[in-house]
């Protein structure tokens, strides 16, 4: 099931989201469809431009009188909220690479992953800096991460993993992740995680 359908079913606002999934409205279009009034609408919609899952599109005008209507529309880097199918179509690839590549060729593949994840993160100037847009960036994918300063450097310790079902299916796929915080923060780092029943990530990183 997709997060928005675990969202307490047939919300007001997951019907709004159903709606502007199968098409641009207005406010006034969307209040017809719901039953509710423009300001019950507005009050939704502002929440779902906050979360950046909407997004003004347009402006429709109906005739020469009158105000101009926005429009309304699935924010355009909002899709992977509503598929399930990123987990398992990556642990079917994963478990269909160990089939055909040996255990080297697959560590170098998910190394060289990682550091292309790297890339779309900004550059930052100093260590510090990169440490923590790292992960400020797990947190974003869902690994709810902390930063602990050491003698040493840092450790990220999050409270979860992003990768679980892959980790079980394929444990280096933490290499990922592991050399995703070695491009990005410059400094030495080593996986600690843990790969128990419920996987979380953990990392050291030292200072250069």
């Amino acid at each position: 099931m997709a997060w928005w359908q675990r969202q307490s079913g047939k919300t007001t606002r997951n019907r709004v989201i159903s709606l502007l999934r199968r098409g641009q409205r207005s406010v006034e279009e969307l209040a017809e469809s719901l039953g509710l009034t423009d300001n019950a609408v507005r009050a939704q919609l502002a929440v779902l431009q906050r979360d950046k899952i909407v997004e003004a599109v347009g402006i429709r005008r109906d005739g020469a009188v009158g105000k101009p209507a926005t429009l309304y529309g699935m924010a355009a880097d909002s899709s992977a909220l509503f598929s399930s199918a990123y987990a398992p179509v990556l642990v079917a690839l994963l478990a269909e690479l160990g089939e055909r590549m040996t255990a080297r060729q697959i560590a170098a593949l998910l190394r060289r992953a990682g550091r292309r994840l790297a890339r779309s993160l900004p550059e930052r100037a100093s260590f510090d800096e990169r440490v923590q847009a790292s992960a400020a960036f797990l947190t974003e994918m869902g690994a709810d991460a902390d930063l602990v300063q050491t003698k040493d450097g840092y450790e990220i310790r999050a409270h979860g993993c992003v990768l679980s079902d892959a980790v079980v299916e394929c444990p280096g796929t933490c290499a990922v992740v592991e050399h995703l915080l070695r491009e990005v923060t410059g400094g030495s780092v080593k996986e600690h995680c843990d790969r128990t029943d419920q996987p979380s990530c953990r990392f050291s990183i030292a200072s250069p």
